[in-house]
Order: C-alpha cells, then sequence, then structure tokens
C-alpha cells in the first residue's frame, strides 16, 4: 500500500477533508499514514482525527504522528502540503500594515502585496521540504495546497526541478458546478476545459452534449441584474471567458477594481474578507480539538462539501485508473503564449504512472495578456528569494496590478519595508535588509 505523509497536518479542514476523501477508497483503508506538525497539540489533535475518520469509514491505515518532517517523510510515496507558515497572525499582519498605506485586500494569499509576503516566507520551508524528499523519499509526488500555488510551484521548479510536484485548487471545479448549476444542467453531464495560472485560469470551453453553454450564461446575467454586480461576471462579460476563482479572489488581480469605492460597493466586493475566514479558521480547529477530547468525531460544517484532487491522485496511483483534473506546474510549453519556466494551472491525466499535464497551445491574446501580468509578479518575487535580492520585492510590488493601481511608487517601497519588518525573521535572511 502506499505511504502518504500530510506536512501541516495540524491544518485540521485541509486534513479533514482530504482524510474523509482518501478513506471513502475501499483500496486505500490500508495506506500508512505519516502525520507531521510543528506545533505539538495540533499534531495531537491531527492524528486523533486520523483515527476516529478511518473507524467512521471502515478503513484500517497504519497512522503514525512526528513532530520530525524527515521522519515523517522517509519512504513516502506521496507527499501533502498544506503548512499556512505564520498562521492567523502572520495574515493579520499581511492586511493591517497594507491597511495602513491605503491597500485594499480581499483575500491575500495569491497575488497582491499578501501574495508576495505570504510567498517570501513559505520559501524557506519550501526548499527545506524539498532537501527533506530528495534526501528520503526522491520519488515521491509532492501534492502542492499551499497558497500562493504559482509563485511556490515556481520556486519549487527553480529550486528543485528533480522533485516531481503538483499544484492542487479545487476552483475549476467548483466554477463549472456552480456556472453548470446557474443555467440549469447537470454537472456530471458537462464537458469543460480551463487554463491559465491558478486563481486566474479561464474556462475555454464549456459544452453539454456538444451544446455551447456560454449563450445560456449570457441569458441568465442579462435576466438578473445583482448577477451583473460580481467582479468575475464583469470580467467576463468584457474579457469573453469566465474567470476560475471567486470575485474576491479576482478583484486582487487587476487594477480596476478595489482602488475604486464606486467600483466596491458596485461590484460588493468584501474588502478584508480573509481575515475573518482565516479567524473562522481558528474557531473551527478549537470545535474540531474539543470534540476529539469527549473522543466525538467531529460533524463536517454545513458549508463543507469539498472535493479534493490530492485524494484522487493517491487513488490512482495505487489503482491505475485514469481520470483528469486541474494542475499547476512549471510551464514546459504546455501554454505557448505564457512564459517558460512559469507556474501554469492546466488539465492533467492521473494514472498509475503519476500526473501527466497537458498540453494546451495558445490562450486567447486578452487572458494571455492579464496572465502574463499576474505572472510578471511571480517571476520578480520567485527572482527575489533565489537571488537574495530584496531589490526584487520591491519590483515584484511596483509590477503588482493592484497595488500599482493603490499607491505611487515611493509608497510602494514603503510598504515593502513595513512588511519586511513585521515579518522579521519569518523572511529568507538575505531579504531582511534594503
Amino acid at each position: 500500500m502506499l505511504n502518504i505523509a500530510f506536512v501541516g497536518a495540524g491544518s485540521v479542514e485541509f486534513t479533514r477533508q482530504l482524510l474523509r476523501d482518501i478513506f471513502s477508497y475501499p483500496e486505500l483503508g490500508g495506506v500508512r499514514l505519516a502525520l507531521h506538525d510543528i506545533d505539538p497539540e495540533r499534531l495531537e489533535v491531527a492524528e486523533g482525527l486520523a483515527g476516529l475518520t478511518a473507524k467512521k469509514h471502515g478503513a484500517a491505515p497504519v497512522i503514525t504522528a512526528s513532530l520530525d518532517r524527515r521522519r515523517a517523510l522517509d519512504g513516502a510515496d506521496v507527499v501533502v502540503n498544506m503548512v499556512a507558515v505564520g498562521g492567523h497572525a502572520a495574515t493579520l499582519k499581511d492586511f493591517e500594515v497594507a491597511a495602513e498605506f491605503g491597500v485594499r485586500q480581499t483575500i491575500g494569499d495569491t497575488l497582491g502585496i499578501g501574495g508576495i509576503f505570504r510567498a517570501l516566507r513559505t520559501f524557506p520551508l519550501l526548499e527545506g521540504l524539498a532537501a527533506d524528499i530528495q534526501a528520503v523519499c526522491p520519488d515521491a509526488w509532492l501534492l502542492n495546497y499551499t497558497n500562493p500555488m504559482a509563485m511556490n510551484l515556481q520556486y519549487l521548479a527553480t529550486i528543485a526541478p528533480k522533485v516531481k510536484a503538483a499544484g492542487l485548487c479545487h476552483s475549476v471545479y467548483w466554477t463549472v458546478r456552480d456556472l453548470s448549476e446557474l443555467v440549469g444542467v447537470p454537472y456530471e453531464e458537462v464537458d469543460y476545459h480551463s487554463a491559465g495560472v491558478n486563481h486566474q485560469a479561464w474556462v475555454l470551453k464549456w459544452e453539454h452534449r456538444g451544446r455551447d453553454l456560454y449563450p445560456a450564461l449570457d441569458a441568465a446575467i442579462e435576466a438578473d441584474p445583482e448577477l451583473r454586480r460580481r467582479v468575475r461576471v464583469d470580467m467576463y462579460r468584457r474579457l469573453g471567458r469566465y474567470p476560475t476563482e471567486t470575485s474576491e479572489h479576482s478583484s486582487e488581480y487587476v487594477p480596476w477594481y478595489l482602488k475604486d469605492e464606486a467600483e466596491i460597493e458596485r461590484l460588493r466586493i468584501p474588502v478584508g474578507d480573509y481575515v475573518k475566514i482565516s479567524a473562522g479558521n481558528l474557531d473551527e480547529y478549537a470545535r474540531v480539538r474539543d470534540c476529539l477530547a469527549r473522543g466525538e468525531y467531529p460533524s463536517p460544517r454545513e458549508d463543507e462539501d469539498a472535493t479534493e484532487y490530492a485524494p484522487q491522485v493517491i487513488h490512482s496511483l495505487a489503482t491505475g485508473e485514469r481520470r483528469t483534473i486541474q494542475v499547476t506546474t512549471a510551464n514546459t510549453g504546455l501554454i505557448t503564449n505564457l512564459p517558460m519556466g512559469a507556474g501554469v494551472e492546466v488539465p492533467a491525466t492521473l494514472d498509475r504512472m503519476g500526473v501527466h499535464p497537458h498540453h494546451v497551445g495558445a490562450l486567447p491574446p486578452q487572458l494571455a495578456a492579464l496572465n502574463r501580468s499576474f505572472l510578471n509578479v511571480v517571476e520578480l518575487t520567485v527572482a527575489a528569494a533565489v537571488e537574495g535580492d530584496p531589490a526584487h520585492v520591491r519590483h515584484a510590488a511596483m509590477c503588482d496590478p493592484a497595488t500599482a493601481a493603490a499607491l505611487p511608487v515611493e509608497r510602494i517601497a514603503e510598504l515593502c519595508d513595513a512588511l519586511t519588518a513585521a515579518h522579521g525573521d519569518a523572511l529568507p535572511a538575505a531579504l531582511r535588509g534594503k
């Protein structure tokens, strides 16, 4: 049976969803599962959660837990990374410092000033994780859930090209599912094709039994004025293809919306939304911990209905079942009008041999142009860490669409200095100076 390692297992939201999906496959009931976290209490909670989840599904895995990451990784076939470096406290710094400079954020985990600094404090973790994988499980697949996805995968491809890494995010799945419901078509009968970058990919084709569904979406938008009060509907109407991440996310990756109070009102943009989400995750962790202390299986939240990709990858590795999902990977010519080596999101086939990204070709030019603006920030952030050059942190922020729209260039530099001071030792040593 496969050996699976969870890194950052104390992230109970992901751990619970992944365990539920893994143990729902009868073929995976006997896996060996190694849990790792640096927080002893969270690791203990994760271990208890794994045991109760296995029992609930009638599974009999071998479960171990270790504070030593390399020990947990030893002999792994699959490594699932879900670490949020710095946790809620670091997220608050990203939002509060930016707000002092007048920069609005909604999620702050992918692009923007929050995405840049989240990446910079995550890169040291990824460097160590990649070194451990190459030392004790060099043939393992690294399945990454940690954001910022494109930055993290491009960084891994740059510093550890031999590590077999794939970034996983279910935004495309949920976008197509929700759109299909909106036009009254069963998701199971829909065919679609999506590509771009994580959190800014595009539904390039979307059909029901060969019928293009975009005209039905146009009709639904025309009939409902409230639908037009959403960022990604506004983007779709101007760009011709639907973006694959929520309006909250999408508003941060372009210069058009967050700088303007009237646009925030028109499009109902929830500024600072992730601060509440992050605090809610702390509350959910406490609830799970308390349930486990009573010996009770923590029931899922009412809004929890994830269909995660990592269990599908694991199941295909174990059984050879072929299926297609979306992955973030280094661009090896997969999307011909995006930069080589960039972290791009494309369809991929899964089987016993692993993850096989699909060649997409060229995106429509207006979509590739936006993706290139996105990837400029990614490239500069990665370069800052790889080259140890703090000037590139400022260059990334200067090229970031939403940050550049909000601030003059000198204030951007001051914001970078303030966040560097706020995060301190969490950043790579070479980037802590000016």
